[in-house]
């Protein structure tokens, strides 16, 4: 009986090829685990990429499962990162897996793609292990041990062996249907299509491809865009959009109070309210104990109270941390800084607060946590809230003592090496009012316990709860004079600390934010995005890197990226009352940022900027992150369908191209936008532009081929490729500007393409005549030079446009030999004269607005679901001569 996917089983193999081994560390190790054996493993002979091993199975198999042994003991060789490929042959491999190993001694087993796009399983005989970065950069890689999970059935395989052939099969057809359609073969397109059933493409983008290319219809084609749209095919394409960022500064009446100036304070949000709350902070002079609150909606701070220690609430203070029960509408306060003269017996007490928003009244819930087994005073940590179990998690900070309890020569060597108490993860359940301890600094008394579980705190770090995963995430911060840059997870469920390494998180630091700079985290649980501000940096001899950054890392992907990087410095601007010369924050640090994740919108408040100590920032910033919609996306089909459309009413009708110019084009572009009525000019322009041929005048587009027949050919050439990229940087900017990012896959290709068809087939224009006697055919001359610009189109990619298609052009107007001949070429004749006659200028023009049309179609399909369209690849990436 065939087996099933379930029936796993551990896969023999043997080492087919590897790119080196060093002294008795041979491949050949990695097939037994020894775990106690230091010898036992596969080493390469240097760390210079590319480094592989390369598995060959018994049989075809479905490989469902890696396992990676490793030595009892961590390892610098040990993988940080790694990839894997797979396929039925040693030179076509697909990647099924991309990631890394912790650098501990637990085996270590991963999931690898098993199905094609389609779903189908994957049968695959050859494994090719790429490592990519050791724990130890310096070091060469080691694997230890590994073992291939999966089934092997003969039957089974074969039964799958035969589904991925017929999908092979399918794709084969798709790449000749696409390439037929390219060319003009339209009986081999029908009858292919016919005879193995098989669709180059949606039915709706064959429809598309119709109305726009073959037929011209813009109107109906705008009509099926604004249909598609509508339908949400376009909103995976703005989904995979950066994020393009919008800083404003949030001014209110100046005759309405608002807080001051002041650094190290506190803000939270209740996003059910869309109220924000700001405590405290450090103006300058003194240490602040006033309560604000501010609504979004209205724009309007609100003094609750100027001194909450005469309502028996908190005494003044700074560098503490807040978080919000959005549940029972509630404020949680702990830690504060004290200077060293304040660190009395009387004042080095851990209090913890509640503040009640609805009835507006403050609450001590105990005077000292440390002694209820909670944290001592502690500053510069970090605070999450989990409401749905109303558990407070606190990490981290710096541990305040007495002062007469730290011995002077101590005190001058936290000074000098920065040997400070760290406060270790703590727990507070807010229903039984009690604390847990779950792991303790590194550096604690019983972190040498085997049954304690420690971790390496810090301050100034970042930490953010996810309710949906139930984890923990920290990254960076610092400890003494060692800056981290780790990004560590702590699993609520399971007790588990790992460390999360990036996929782009490699010895290029521009891939991740730098470590040593002040950070202000947030979390978007929905969209599983974890963001980070990084400003200035405390220590004032970094603060040569003078700049504001602004970071996203997708939980989902792994990876970071920047978003948002700045410039701008500090000046007189960012200290005075009124900042509206700022467009955007100046760098500081003590400054603090939330977020409304129901409106998706970042707060920042006031900040340090680092010039004088007793100067202080009272500015209210708000942060936008934005992507493009629907509405970007119609506008930007409708100006590159309504450009294309006025370029080819201004060759034939300028008056009425005149009149589409001052009504359609109008219409969708935003003249109060310098750069758009720039553009706007620029379409106006084409009405003057023109080309003189034999006396004549012809109006032209910024994108077309000059087809004089006096011009020199080679300059024909230049101009052409110096007007296409003029042509592409313009919609380009065009793309931007309407906040859709112009599809960059195929513009390179499209452009190069386009510029070899357009100035091959003008320089045969201008030199083959018909054959004699023989009117209308196609000389051998022009067949040659036909095949030849076939050949170009190939090694300029063509496959990425369908510039190249005849089928539309009139069989008598193209030069056919015949009607069955689907190969048409522009007719090339000329009059006996020398010059391009009428009928034959009027052909190119026809074909080469059909190259147009064909760019235009391209960039529509860029927009849409890759299931819905033809194939990206071409024969022609298949075809090396």
């Amino acid at each position: 009986m065939a087996g099933t996917i379930s029936d796993i089983k551990k896969l023999d193999y043997d080492i087919y090829k590897y790119s080196s081994y060093s002294s008795s560390y041979l491949p050949e190790n990695i097939r037994e685990d020894n775990p106690s054996n230091q010898t036992s493993r596969w080493s390469s002979n240097t760390n210079t990429p590319p480094q592989y091993l390369i598995l060959k199975l018994d049989r075809p198999a479905i490989v469902t499962k890696i396992k990676f042994g490793k030595y009892e003991k961590t390892h610098v060789c040990n993988l940080r990162k790694f990839k894997i490929l797979g396929g039925l042959e040693e030179e076509r491999m697909v990647l099924l897996f991309e990631g890394g190993l912790r650098n501990d001694s637990v085996p270590e087993t991963f999931n690898l793609k098993h199905r094609t796009n389609s779903g189908e399983l994957l049968p695959i005989k050859f494994i090719q292990i790429v490592p990519l970065l050791s724990w130890g950069p310096s070091f060469n890689f080691c694997i230890w041990y590994v073992e291939l999970l999966g089934i092997e059935d003969s039957m089974f395989i074969l039964s799958n062996l035969r589904k991925y052939n017929m999908l092979r099969e399918v794709e084969i057809v798709r790449l000749f249907l696409k390439h037929c359609r390219q060319q003009g073969y339209v009986n081999s397109f029908s009858a292919l299509q016919e005879e193995t059933g098989v669709k180059l493409e949606d039915e709706r983008m064959t429809e598309l491809h119709e109305m726009l290319v073959n037929r011209g219809d813009f109107k109906k084609t705008e009509e099926m865009l604004m249909e598609f749209i509508e339908n949400g095919l376009m909103d995976n394409y703005l989904e995979r959009q950066e994020y393009k960022p919008q800083w404003s500064l949030q001014l209110t009446p100046e005759n309405e109070p608002r807080p001051g100036r002041r650094g190290g304070h506190q803000l939270i949000i209740d996003p059910m309210t869309s109220t924000i709350y700001l405590y405290g902070g450090w103006d300058g002079n003194e240490d602040l104990s006033d309560l604000w609150s501010y609504d979004v909606k209205t724009n309007r701070w609100t003094l609750i109270h100027e001194r909450s220690e005469l309502l028996d609430g908190p005494t003044p203070r700074a560098c503490h941390k807040m978080v919000y029960d959005t549940r029972n509408s509630q404020i949680f306060m702990l830690g504060r800084y004290l200077d060293s003269a304040s660190r009395t017996e009387e004042n080095i007490n851990s209090d913890f607060y509640l503040y009640n928003t609805i009835s507006k009244t403050w609450f001590l819930i105990c005077n000292d946590t440390s002694q209820v087994s909670g944290p001592q005073l502690v500053f510069d940590h970090q605070m999450c809230i989990d409401v749905d179990k109303q558990t407070i998690y606190v990490f981290g900070g710096r541990i305040l003592e007495p002062s007469y309890r730290v011995s002077l020569s101590f005190r001058n060597e936290e000074e000098t090496t920065g040997q400070y108490r760290y406060s270790g993860l703590f727990s507070y359940h807010i229903s039984t009012n009690t604390w847990t301890h779950i792991l303790v600094d590194c550096e604690h008394p019983t972190a040498s316990s085997p049954y304690v579980q420690s971790i390496r705190s810090r301050v100034t770090h970042s930490m953010l709860f996810h309710h949906k995963h139930r984890k923990l995430y920290i990254f960076g911060g610092q400890r003494g004079k060692d800056y981290m840059t780790d990004f560590l997870i702590y699993d609520l469920a399971t007790n588990e600390l790992s460390n999360m390494t990036p996929e782009n998180n490699n010895t290029d630091t521009k891939n991740v934010p730098q470590s040593g700079f002040t950070q202000r985290a947030t979390i978007d649980c929905e969209k599983d995005e974890i963001y980070v501000l990084t400003s200035l940096s405390k220590e004032k001899e970094r603060r040569d890197l003078n700049i504001n950054s602004f970071w996203l890392f997708s939980l989902a992907k792994k990876e970071w990226c920047c978003v948002y990087k700045s410039e701008h410095s500090n000046g007189e601007n960012c200290y005075q009352k009124s900042q509206n010369t700022c467009h955007e924050p100046c760098p500081r640090y003590a400054h603090q940022i939330v977020y409304d994740s129901i409106n998706q919108v970042h707060f920042l408040f006031g900040g340090n900027p680092g010039t004088n100590s007793n100067v202080r920032l009272d500015d209210f910033w708000v942060l936008r992150l934005e992507k493009p919609n629907r509405g970007n996306i119609l506008r930007y089909c409708k100006y590159l369908l309504r450009k294309q459309e006025y370029e080819e009413i201004t060759k034939n009708d300028p008056l009425s191209a005149i009149l589409y110019l001052q009504t359609k084009l109008y219409d969708i572009i935003d003249h109060s936008d310098p750069v758009q009525l720039k553009e706007f000019h620029k379409l106006a322009s084409l009405l003057f532009k023109s080309d003189t041929v034999d006396g004549e005048t012809e109006p032209t587009s910024l994108l077309t081929c000059s087809l004089g027949a006096n011009a020199p050919i080679g300059g024909n050439k230049h101009k052409q490729q110096r007007a296409d990229d003029d042509g592409h940087k313009e919609e380009e900017n065009m793309a931007k500007v309407m906040r859709v990012e112009s599809p960059k896959s195929i513009e390179e290709a499209d452009t190069s393409s386009i510029s070899s068809m357009s100035s091959s087939d003008c320089s045969n224009s201008q030199t083959q005549p018909l054959q004699a006697g023989v009117p209308g055919t196609v000389p051998a001359t022009a067949d040659k030079a036909e095949k030849s610009v076939s050949s170009e189109e190939a090694s300029t990619n063509a496959h990425k446009t369908d510039s190249s298609e005849r089928e539309a052009v009139e069989d008598g107007k193209a030069g056919r030999t015949n009607a069955s001949n689907s190969t048409a070429t522009p007719s090339t004749s000329r009059s006996n004269g020398g010059g391009v006659t009428p009928r034959n200028r009027a052909v190119d023009q026809q074909f080469e607005m059909k190259i147009r049309r064909c760019l235009l179609f391209n960039k529509l399909v860029d927009l849409m679901p890759e299931s819905l369209c033809q194939p990206k690849k071409n024969i022609s990436d298949f075809v090396l001569l």
